[in-house]
């Protein structure tokens, strides 16, 4: 039975929406931050009053009760315009507000998703440090309980939302002893301007250069016991859940950027004359785009099939590695080709395409590089490896 991929109407409702916001609003703001390196301020604080940082989040803590496929159209709609905002929301939504919806106390969802769903605060997720990117089983940071605190000491690096004004929390994770004497690794809510947590000058980066991304420093940084975020010891799981559904997340983003590629590459190619008609009279532009578009939609059907068995409660591990494996790689490929139909003036920073370009290779690293993805993958699919055979 073939799967049916097709939008409610409340879903297109907001698809829609949000496509309008990206085209009216960020559009034609967001080159001017870009090329200024400067955070978005205005364009968040108009998706916090459209409630898209709460949109998979229940009623009673703020947000809009929607689901993460809400959330993932939105992304993708962004993206076709500027990942910068994309990705900005990604990071906020699905690493800074759901872990704590997902493991949160009772008291630490009422203490914080109201702020985090309506934008006025950003929340950011601490693990990647700077001597294990893929490895996050070897963090070094550490938490010692100490009396109602825990003391917590450490760096971690490219981590996203973490030094806006408006950035209310980072939740880390440490190495922390276990009741049965043992150690694991734990996830704790560190407040913004918590003493001894150092936000270093943002990172000069290639590409997401209207997004927020520092490194972090953490030296003797004392926070209330009751800050800790789940179980004790089961950070490293709940964060490769996190990490799973936000899999699904930047696979959206990934496919929008894609799409946007080919929205440029086509007016561009009506527009563009050369030898006396438009370029994309050229059977060679032709198949570029028509290869563009193909490549963009089984991205996006790659997605939603990810997306549609998470909200079935159905295993979804391998589809978000497929899923995030193929439209980084996408992305990456209709960005290139976008560039070349546009010749030079693909290479101008005025073009949109440029900024695609840029963005485009970060989404082949960030949240699991494509390594780990065919890793993932492999794992589901029961290959045999060494250490099973020992």
């Amino acid at each position: 039975m073939p799967l049916d991929h097709r939008l409610s109407p409340e879903h297109e409702e907001l698809r829609r929406t949000v496509e309008a916001f990206a085209h009216d609003v960020v559009a034609p703001r967001i080159a001017e931050h870009y090329e200024n390196h400067t955070f978005p301020y205005d364009i968040v604080r108009e998706m916090g009053r459209m409630g898209l940082f709460g949109l998979p989040f229940p009623e009673e803590y703020g947000g809009m009760g929607g689901d993460y496929l809400a959330l993932c159209l939105a992304l993708e709609e962004l993206a076709r315009v500027d990942s910068s905002v994309a990705i900005t929301l990604e990071a906020g939504v699905s690493l800074g507000a759901m872990p704590i919806h997902r493991f949160g106390t009772e008291e630490q969802k009422r203490a914080w998703l109201p702020r985090l769903c309506s934008g006025e605060a950003l929340g950011a997720f601490g693990l990647t440090e700077p001597g294990c990117g893929s490895d996050a089983g070897g963090t070094r940071t550490t938490a010692v309980l100490d009396g109602d605190s825990w003391v917590i000491n450490g760096t971690k690096s490219f981590i996203t939302n973490s030094g806006t004004d408006i950035t209310g929390l980072i939740t880390v994770t440490a190495v922390t002893a276990l009741p049965d004497g043992g150690r694991g690794i734990s996830a704790i809510i560190v407040p913004a301007g918590t003493p001894g947590l150092t936000v270093a000058p943002p990172y000069s980066k290639v590409g997401w250069n209207a997004s927020d991304t520092h490194e972090l420093s953490l030296a003797d940084v004392r926070v209330p016991a009751a800050n800790l975020l789940g179980e004790p010891g089961r950070g490293y799981a709940q964060f490769l859940r996190i990490l799973d559904e936000g899999r699904i997340a930047i696979s959206a983003l990934a496919t929008g950027l894609a799409q946007g590629c080919v929205d440029e590459s086509v007016r561009y190619a009506g527009e563009r004359e050369a030898f006396g008609r438009p370029i994309g009279d050229n059977q060679a532009i032709q198949f570029k785009l028509a290869d563009m578009e193909t490549r963009a939609h089984t991205a996006r059907v790659a997605w939603r099939d990810a997306a549609s068995r998470l909200l079935a409660g159905e295993p979804f591990k391998k589809a978000a590695a497929i899923a995030k494996l193929h439209s980084s790689d996408v992305a990456v490929v209709n960005a290139r080709e976008a560039t070349q139909i546009h010749g030079g003036y693909g290479f101008m920073n005025e073009y949109p395409v440029a900024r695609m370009w840029r963005d485009a290779k970060i989404l082949e690293i960030g949240e699991g590089t494509s390594e780990v993805q065919r890793m993932l993958i492999a794992r589901e699919l029961r290959v045999p490896y060494a250490a099973s055979r020992s």
